[in-house]
């Protein structure tokens, strides 16, 4: 079977935009198995600031005692900024639409340097408290250096690290075994606080596509709304004031469901179809406990496996249509 690049190939010869000497070229050059090795590089770049930054740790918590403190944070602080003094000799400066480095070598580089900046944020702060006695304001500070570094020299991987640190700051922490244990947050405001950023987020990735900003940041933002906004309401419609917490699962799946099919992207669509079919069966069990069809529950054991076999098949054709509408929409 002909590969979806070679179809696309054919149906552009079918329709005359392309000459045959120019299909039989593409054919020819496909024919070789030529690949590029791009993504596997950067992989293994990524790979080596991820592995460079948890050594560091390691480093310096076995050696604490014979290295020092003052040490430790001058060479965080000098290798952090030497990462961000050579990024800034390659940038072009800062611009509203999208800039690239003319390696990529230097996007890991700002990676590497904000990295190593919220670690000589974090580590100033546990050894000598320079934000006070608690980590909000050093998750703060660490957020607006990521922010910065992120617009600056254009960096999506700063970005995520900003969004991060501002979700800590108010004191979210969102890790899978939390998520399982619905252990999110310890304090029931912070549900509050977290459908506030998500829908900041959502505002400010609305501004900065009106106002020509940093548009293909906008993915990044509705991506981490989508999660706050999704896993703050659930969070809260299992506690007592759920029916609060109902408005706001809706109006964001309505929202995140358009949207994906503005910016065609299927990472929204799947997972506000995840957590839009939690809310409703959470729903579904809060109205089946209120009016108490005890005499009908086994009917209900009965029909359970018919509603996840049946709630499978409409996801997965709710995903080939968007798919199928995607494509139709690139032709």
């Amino acid at each position: 079977m002909d590969s979806p690049e070679n179809r696309a190939t054919k149906e552009l010869f079918d329709k005359t935009l392309i000459s045959e000497e120019q299909f039989s070229a593409i054919k020819a050059y496909r024919s070789l198995g030529i690949f590029s090795l791009h993504n596997e590089l950067l992989f293994l770049i990524y790979l080596s600031v991820l592995l460079f930054t948890g050594g560091a740790g390691i480093l310096i918590y076995q050696n604490i005692d014979t290295i020092g403190h003052t040490v430790i944070l001058a060479l965080l602080f000098g290798i952090a900024a030497g990462c961000f003094w050579l990024c800034y000799k390659k940038a072009t400066g800062f611009s509203k639409q999208e800039t690239v480095f003319e390696s990529p070598v230097y996007d890991y580089l700002v990676l590497l340097g904000t990295l190593l900046s919220c670690i000589f944020v974090g580590y100033l702060q546990f050894q000598y408290q320079a934000f006070g006695s608690g980590f909000s304001l050093a998750a703060f500070v660490s957020a607006a250096i990521a922010f910065a570094a992120a617009y600056y020299f254009d960096n999506r991987s700063a970005l995520t690290i900003g969004i991060t640190g501002l979700a800590a700051f108010i004191g979210i922490t969102i890790t899978p075994q939390a998520v399982i244990d619905n252990e999110i947050y310890t304090t029931d405001a912070l549900s509050y606080y977290g459908l506030g950023l998500g829908m900041a987020l959502i505002v400010w990735a609305e501004y900065c596509e009106k106002a020509d900003l940093k548009k293909h940041f906008g993915l990044v933002f509705l991506t981490f709304a989508l999660h706050l906004i999704g896993l703050c309401s659930i969070k809260g419609m299992t506690e007592d004031y759920w029916f609060l917490y109902i408005p706001a699962l809706a109006a964001s799946t309505y929202y995140f469901y358009k949207k994906s099919y503005n910016i065609q992207a299927i990472s929204i669509f799947v997972f506000t179809l995840i957590y839009g079919y939690i809310g409703v069966n959470i729903l579904a069990t809060r109205i089946l406990n209120f009016i108490r069809l005890d005499e009908f529950f086994s009917l209900l054991i009965i029909l359970f496996p018919v509603y996840i076999i049946g709630s499978i098949v409409l996801f997965i054709r709710a995903i080939k249509q968007f798919n199928k509408q995607k494509d139709d929409s690139n032709r």
